[in-house]
């Protein structure tokens, strides 16, 4: 599915829209979750098992993460088999997760 995305500035957006700007916004606020989502770029797709690997911490852990993410419309789920693929819902997201890397770069 291709991804339509008009260039939208705060300014226009009303207060429904920003509300849930700024849920996605907190749910992406915490470490682990945006170590999550950088594992994620250019529209990877991952299971709990492979995720919990990559970053080292308890699957329960991984998962309590994941469902935040998914919660608050971050990220996409899909049940392949026995497994579940977690991917980014919207791409833009990767802007996010880019700006954040390059803001915390110690010059």
């Amino acid at each position: 599915m291709k991804e339509f995305v008009t260039k939208m500035k705060i300014k226009d957006l009303d207060s429904e829209q920003l509300e849930r700007a700024a849920s996605m916004l907190k749910a992406i606020a915490h470490p682990m979750r945006i170590a999550i989502l950088s594992h994620l770029e250019e529209g990877k797709r991952l299971t709990v098992t492979e995720i919990h690997k990559l970053l080292d911490i308890e699957q329960s852990t991984t998962s309590h993460h994941l469902g935040i993410l998914k919660d608050k419309g971050v990220l996409n789920s899909q049940r392949e088999g026995k497994n579940t693929y977690y991917s980014l819902k919207h791409n833009s997201l990767q802007n996010i997760v880019d700006c954040v890397s390059k803001c915390t770069v110690k010059l």
